[in-house]
């Protein structure tokens, strides 16, 4: 590590204490203070409630391929901050997260300090100006309307898809939810959405009639056709693409494609040369770790940081049909502000053994209280209070012919992989 990178970071996270804040006024009086970077380059914004870190790698790998230098910003990081902020697939450099963090730093003052979201994003922002990039794929950190990363004026805009969360902050039903997401739209921009739920879809077709954005749909203007060995055809507005693969596991991911495929095609209807050889080769090669990642065969050993009940019941499907002849132990930890009672519920349906773990995070919740909970449902987990203890335990008990998934949160997920990584080279 550089010197004071640590202290950067530790200082950082300090900002954490300022919880959520909603609003754009800090982000604001950032951007400023930096000269409105994000004005320098062209961006695409990404919001939703699941797949939306997935749809931007997968535009990020395409964008690389066809030619352009292209940042991508994402949120949790699994290991290390760096992992957030990316130029062309790659974290961003200590010595650059050094660099962004003190700059930033020097802007704001103690009396008026921004949320650790809202620094990260003035960093990202900076850093993508100061790497001259051409595109941004930026997601959202949560919502859409309130969400720090809204400065940007994209090209395009993509909601992925509206389920229930953050109700404190986004309202407590699909509509609610949808119409702070759909805040994301620009006058006058183009967007896609994959959200097919009849009261969050008619909010969103609601915002992009204000807006006067031209709207695409998942199962209207845009649709897929699956065929056989994780092929699929994409059928859009005016582009037809066959015998395209996804490198990223899971029958959901073919419809995250999708909705990278629209956007990209309202680029290319826009002017923005993409090679039909970077569409192919962007899709098929994307990686992303911690979802639905494939770290061991023998026995297999999956992550996924699935961490809403949304994202549990997709899981929860993938196990039921890619598992079912392997005895699957379920490695959990999850956080306390989420659903996760109803995660806990159906998670019992598909495990044959549960460990209860907890992520060193302090929005962790206690594993014995999910062991109590689970106890109603013929479930006996066992606790295991440390996620690297946990994952030892499920291997040791282990047959190469059986399963283990680690699940809950990208944060448990990220502890998982720095003790993979450490002791069994993944």
């Amino acid at each position: 590590m550089i010197p004071r990178l640590d202290e950067h970071l530790a200082a950082l996270y300090r900002l954490r204490r300022f919880g959520i804040k909603p609003g754009l006024d800090t982000i604001s009086r950032l951007m400023r203070g930096l000269g409105n970077p994000q004005d320098r380059y062209s961006c695409i914004h990404v919001a939703g409630t699941n797949g939306k870190g997935s749809i931007a790698a997968m535009l990020s790998s395409v964008l690389v391929r066809a030619g352009y230098r292209v940042g991508l910003y994402t949120s949790p990081h699994l290991v290390r901050f760096n992992e957030r902020i990316r130029i062309n697939g790659c974290p961003v450099s200590d010595a650059d997260v050094a660099k962004a963090a003190e700059t930033v730093e020097g802007i704001y003052t103690q009396s008026a300090p921004p949320t650790f979201f809202e620094c990260a994003t003035a960093m990202a922002f900076y850093l993508f100006a100061v790497k001259k990039v051409d595109w941004a794929v930026v997601e959202t950190g949560m919502g859409g309307r309130y969400d720090a990363t809204n400065i940007l004026t994209p090209q395009v805009g993509i909601i992925s898809n509206i389920a229930i969360e953050h109700p404190q902050y986004l309202g407590n039903t699909l509509a609610k939810i949808a119409a702070e997401k759909a805040g994301i739209i620009k006058r006058g921009t183009g967007v896609v959405t994959g959200c097919r739920k009849k009261k969050a879809l008619k909010a969103i077709e609601r915002a992009a009639g204000e807006n006067g954005a031209l709207l695409r749909r998942l199962g209207k203007e845009i649709k897929i056709r699956r065929g056989k060995e994780g092929f699929f055809t994409y059928l859009g507005s005016r582009y037809r693409w066959d015998r395209l693969k996804v490198g990223l596991s899971g029958d959901h991911q073919v419809t995250n494609a999708a909705v990278a495929l629209g956007a990209l095609e309202l680029l290319i209807e826009k002017g923005l040369k993409i090679p039909e050889k970077a569409i192919y080769s962007g899709l098929s090669k994307v990686c992303w770790p911690g979802r639905l990642e494939i770290v061991s065969k023998n026995p297999l050993v999956l992550l996924d940081g699935a961490h809403n009940p949304a994202a549990i019941r997709t899981l929860k499907t993938f196990l039921e049909n890619g598992v079912a002849c392997r005895r699957l132990t379920l490695v959990v930890g999850i956080l306390k502000d989420k659903q996760w009672k109803t995660m806990a519920r159906y998670l019992a349906h598909v495990a044959d053994r549960i460990i209860l773990t907890r992520p060193e995070y302090e929005r962790a919740i206690n594993p014995d209280q999910m062991a109590s909970y689970l106890r109603n449902y013929k479930h006996d987990p066992v606790v295991v209070p440390h996620v690297a203890d946990a994952i030892l335990l499920a291997l040791n008990d282990a047959d190469d012919v059986d399963a283990v998934c680690v699940t809950g949160s990208l944060y448990t997920v990220g502890e998982a992989r720095v003790f993979l990584a450490r002791h069994y080279r993944i």
